[in-house]
């Protein structure tokens, strides 16, 4: 698994929108600038720190980051404007994520099956560097190479 990193778009308009998030106390997740068929999606991802965003916390949130983005105007195309959360289930893609979630609950999945066969784990983030991350798992703490991860996320047990 590769870290994402951000654009030059991407990060110009997270540098332009973190002190309107941040000042109304959610944290910029992440930001994406992806184009889907003919159309291009500024996407703009908070969280709270209790991890609950709601559709008032979004709406909120658009209405100043929308102003500056007109007033600035630092994307030369159109684009469609969308706030969400980060989810519950956030994938872990930059760094800043992996540092926020040092002792959180993620669920691991590997591009090919571990020894034991299984694909995928849970645990709680210990640590982790570019190369590696270290999970303790219900039977002891295990390290993989961040080059054999498909994905790392947020676990959140929906069935309790």
């Amino acid at each position: 698994m590769k870290l994402k990193k951000f654009g030059t778009t991407e990060q110009r308009i997270y540098e332009l929108v973190r002190p309107i998030v941040t000042g109304m106390d959610y944290t910029l997740w992440d930001v994406r600038y992806e184009k889907e068929g003919a159309s291009w999606y500024l996407r703009i991802f908070i969280d709270t720190p209790d991890g609950y965003v709601d559709i008032s916390d979004c709406e909120r949130v658009t209405a100043p980051v929308s102003d500056l983005l007109d007033e600035t105007d630092p994307i030369d195309q159109s684009y469609i404007l969308e706030v969400s959360s980060a989810g519950l289930e956030a994938d872990l893609v930059r760094e800043n994520h992996f540092e926020a979630s040092i002792g959180l609950e993620v669920r691991v999945r590997s591009i090919r099956p571990f020894e034991d066969g299984s694909r995928e784990v849970i645990g709680v983030l210990q640590s982790w560097d570019k190369t590696q991350l270290t999970l303790s798992c219900r039977d002891g703490e295990h390290t993989y190479p961040m080059e054999s991860l498909a994905f790392v996320k947020l676990f959140f047990d929906f069935d309790n």
